[in-house]
């Protein structure tokens, strides 16, 4: 296999000083240096014939009767040295090249000022002028730095002149001489051994660079792999509920400030339980991705943005022209889902193939400015639409005197859900790789009188915004400790809380005190808090967390993945699990997907907390995450939400399954 550039620079990196140079590396060295080289050259030729002029007055006083020729020397010599430097520097030419006219004029300039110098009959002041050849030589291999070549050719010229010139002096002494050519001599060889170490630097400068660069350039691609994931449905491709859930941002905010009118278009694949049922849930799979791909070449052209919202349920975003185009779209979208045709005997209508209930709602037809409003009322409308003959496209309309605020109807409901034993709790269980029950999590379920189930995506933002969730947490909590703890029917419990009910004074109490009053040991509750929660900077929280803590209650991050508050949290709090995100799961089918799986795991592991993956619903992604050491496991192949009543059938069906695998296996 041919190794990486990131590769063969760690290799080049660790090579002996000794060794060779890669000769791939060495040109990429060349080609980042180059531009640079050739500005550092320009500045330094400029710098260096100012000094070079500026010397005139040691002409002036040295050698007066021949000053005026050597000054005249050093004005044209400087003036021709910038002139071709700028000529050069401004048709492109080549470092190498710019470098080599610098040297050239260098060793012009020192020959010059010798030569003048030694007609002056002021004798006793030549050997001086010799001795500044020293500083050519310095300006040469330090000041300019040329590259070794050049710099030991026009370094190894000037101190030949320099030679010659004190060896024509017969009437120097033998010491001077000695002295001169000692310092000749080692000047010549530290500043060559100072060149080439610097430019030995600088190429190991470049080459860390380039593979800093390289690393960044692979956060970044991983960085936008993650966020990719965050917001793409793994299943379909389409965009996730969170990308949606900014898309929708957009779109209300282009409305609310310029009047761009949209629609929220909810589509619902008609009995599609019963599909999954009786095909199986990869037959399930299949058909959700074979709608999605229709919906998206229906809607191809409208400047749409189409996303799962969960489950069987799709979510459009559409610009509004008229409640007329809506319609023609919406319709559009269900004809084409239609068209494909795809069985579906366990429909209880007239109807045999696979088909979608729309809902829509236009931003026009809302009041208010929370763009939740708009959902609701789609929702409303798909609702309409599934009552009906199903099959059909049903549109908010503000004026209908039948249409309803749901959102009112859903705030009485939670007003009363507690005394009318409208809100219950359902469980799934939490599995180790044993296939034991280690914990369940209470997941809440709200229903209407007439028992109509109302979605938690729905019901739990409103219960938020009204300041009911900490009663409904709190009776969550006393109801899981009622059903499940008391009875010792299974290990543990987790309860999902909400950032206002951390922040809620006494919760930790109002906790501490449901626990004594069933007689339910404080570990035996885990409190799962979601990585969106955004802990870092809300001390109250964190204050919070650390007391139910000390009371012994298990903590565990919910969601981690999905967002970019994870390992915050993680530094802020000390966990006792982390959960991953379904949709890394859901996206390891690809190699790159399963290698972002294996990285998120190592990551979590990392941290000291136990690992606990969702989502699973095959017995294929069971075995991958074995294969990865998950310490949890839970999903739908596991065991599904089921009310405590039928929890404990549930749990033993799916654990003798795994003893009976494990059995055969063995």
């Amino acid at each position: 296999m041919t190794p990486t550039l990131a590769e063969k620079i760690d290799a080049e990196l660790s090579r002996a000083w000794h060794a060779k140079r890669s000769p791939a590396l060495n040109t990429l060295y060349e080609l980042r240096r180059e531009d640079w080289q050739r500005r550092n050259t320009r500045i330094s030729a400029h710098l260096g014939n100012l000094v070079y002029v500026i010397f005139f007055v040691a002409d002036i006083i040295l050698i007066h009767d021949v000053a005026l020729a050597s000054i005249i020397a050093r004005f044209v010599i400087g003036a021709a040295f910038l002139s071709c430097t700028e000529v050069l520097f401004r048709r492109g030419a080549r470092s190498l090249i710019i470098e080599t006219e610098c040297a050239a004029a260098t060793v012009v300039a020192f020959a010059t000022w010798l030569l003048i110098a030694s007609c002056s009959e002021n004798r006793d002041v030549l050997p001086y002028y010799v001795t500044y050849g020293v500083i050519f030589m310095l300006g040469q291999n330090v000041f300019f730095n040329f590259r070794f070549v050049v710099a030991a050719v026009s370094s190894t010229t000037i101190l030949l002149f320099s030679q010659i010139t004190l060896l024509h002096e017969f009437y120097l002494s033998v010491q001077y001489l000695f002295v001169v050519s000692t310092l000749y001599f080692s000047t010549y060889a530290l500043t060559l051994f100072v060149n080439w170490k610097l430019n030995d630097e600088r190429y190991l400068v470049i080459l860390n660079s380039v593979r800093a660069e390289i690393r960044q350039e692979e956060a970044i691609e991983r960085g936008e792999a993650l966020l990719r994931l965050s917001t793409t449905d793994a299943l379909t491709g389409l965009a996730n509920r969170r990308a949606i859930d900014d898309q929708l941002r957009v779109f209300w905010q282009a409305w609310q400030t310029s009047q761009r009118s949209f629609a929220v278009v909810l589509i619902d694949v008609d009995f599609f339980k019963r599909y999954n049922d009786c095909y199986g849930h990869q037959k399930g799979d299949t058909c959700l991705v074979a709608v999605a791909k229709a919906m998206v070449e229906a809607v191809g052209g409208e400047h749409c943005v189409l996303g799962r919202f969960g489950g069987e349920e799709f979510i459009l975003l559409v610009p509004a022209r008229s409640r007329k185009n809506i319609a023609a779209i919406a319709e559009s979208v269900r004809r084409s889902v239609e068209d494909l045709q795809i069985p579906h005997e366990q429909r209880p209508d007239q109807s045999h193939v696979v088909t979608v209930s729309i809902g829509a709602a236009l931003s026009d037809d809302i009041p208010g400015s929370k763009f939740e409003r708009l959902v609701t009322e789609a929702d409303r409308a798909l609702y309409n639409a599934k009552n009906g003959n199903r099959n059909c496209v049903r549109i908010f309309d503000r004026n209908d005197p039948n249409q309803l605020d749901i959102n009112e109807n859903i705030a009485d409901l939670l007003r009363t859900a507690e005394s009318q034993n409208l809100v219950s709790l359902v469980y799934q269980p939490i599995r180790d790789r044993s296939g034991g029950v280690v914990a369940v999590e209470a997941l809440m379920r709200l229903r209407t009188p007439r028992g109509k189930s109302i979605s938690p995506a729905v019901f739990i933002p409103l219960a938020e915004q009204m300041g009911l969730i900490v009663q409904l947490g709190r009776w969550a909590i006393r109801a899981a400790c009622r059903e499940l703890l008391v009875g010792q029917f299974v290990p543990a419990v987790s309860v999902n809380v909400s950032a206002l009910q951390l922040r809620s004074p006494g919760f930790p109490l109002s906790v501490a005190a449901i626990l004594t009053e069933f007689g339910v040991a404080p570990q035996r509750l885990i409190i799962e808090v979601t990585e969106g929660l955004q802990i870092e900077g809300q001390p109250e929280i964190v204050q919070s967390i650390q007391e139910l803590r000390l009371l012994g209650v298990r903590i565990w991050l919910d969601d981690f993945g999905t967002g970019f508050a994870g390992l915050s949290c993680v530094r802020e709090v000390e966990f006792d699990a982390i959960k991953i995100d379904r949709s890394f799961l859901q996206a390891s089918s690809t190699p790159k997907g399963a290698e972002m799986l294996r990285g998120i795991i190592d990551l979590v592991r990392g941290t000291g907390c136990q690992v606990l993956m969702e989502g699973v619903e095959t017995q294929e992604q069971r075995d991958i995450l074995l294969g990865l050491q998950v310490d949890l496991l839970q999903g739908f192949y596991l065991g599904r939400p089921a009310a405590a009543a039928d929890m404990m059938p549930a749990i033993a069906h799916v654990a003798n399954a795994a003893l009976l695998e494990q059995s055969l296996s063995a």
